[in-house]
């Protein structure tokens, strides 16, 4: 499996749920959420939800972390349990 690389990455909810519109290193847009302990990845061609023909599931990628009321976390620590390699370009 090829490693993904997030260059790019804006926070859009900072609370319960945390969630990121992020890019990789060749420009594929993911959706980024971590909801009741659970962390989800998944890729669409735009940012706008209104376009998304599938509700997020983690189809790119997913994970289990903490318990069912934990819903904030940090990029790099959702990276890490996502298998996501970020390197962010400033």
């Amino acid at each position: 499996m090829t490693e993904i690389t997030i260059v790019r990455a804006e926070q859009t909810c900072e609370s319960c749920p945390s969630q990121w519109d992020a890019w990789t290193d060749d420009w594929q847009y993911l959706y980024l959420r971590f909801r009741c302990g659970r962390g989800t990845v998944d890729a669409y061609d735009d940012p706008d939800p209104d376009t998304w023909g599938r509700v997020p599931d983690g189809v790119v990628a997913r994970f289990e972390h903490g318990g069912p009321l934990d819903g904030v976390i940090s990029l790099e620590s959702f990276c890490r349990l996502a298998g996501l390699r970020l390197e962010l370009i400033r």
